[in-house]
């Protein structure tokens, strides 16, 4: 069974409030404003929803995974909300940090310990993440769901944007 399957992923096009929702987080302060306030948001709506929801799905109708890490230097579990995007049968996700200067930690936890749970509406998966050398097709279809996603790479030139795929645990 691939994850998009195992996980139930389904994602209908924004209706007028999330494409409205989804121009001021593409806009520069929009970006920054929803970097600091989006993450704990969704992860409380999640909690509260019994993962079900997340702010930003709600608002912005994107496709929200909840991505659980292992932290690199502390081992704790790490619990972060991203877009997930559909490639192929699997899942990507994208280190772009809404466009701010920093990489992510979650993407150094990645690089450090491969193995992640995934969870998508109150169903969740074990997964191996994988770093794409390539991913322009990725990231086309990352812009097709989210059109803030184009501005990330000139925001955040002064770093490469990580970009992993999930994949289940065999």
């Amino acid at each position: 069974m691939s994850l998009l399957e195992a996980l139930g992923y389904r994602h209908r096009p924004p209706n007028g409030l999330h494409r409205a929702v989804q121009a001021v987080a593409a806009t520069s302060p929009g970006s920054w404003a929803f970097s600091k306030a989006s993450p704990p948001l969704d992860r409380w709506a999640f909690r509260v929803s019994e993962g079900r929801w997340t702010l930003a799905s709600a608002l912005a109708g994107l496709p929200v995974v909840m991505l659980t890490t292992t932290g690199a230097r502390s081992g704790l579990e790490r619990e972060t909300p991203l877009v997930g995007i559909p490639h192929g049968v699997d899942f990507a996700i994208i280190g772009s940090g809404y466009g701010q200067r920093a990489t992510p930690a979650w993407v150094h936890n990645l690089r450090a310990r491969p193995i992640a749970t995934v969870s998508y509406r109150s169903v969740a998966a074990d997964v191996v993440a994988t770093e794409v050398a390539d991913p322009a097709s990725i990231w086309e279809q990352a812009r097709a769901i989210y059109p803030g996603y184009a501005a990330y790479p000139r925001r955040a030139a002064h770093r490469d944007i990580a970009v992993f795929v999930l994949r289940p645990t065999p």
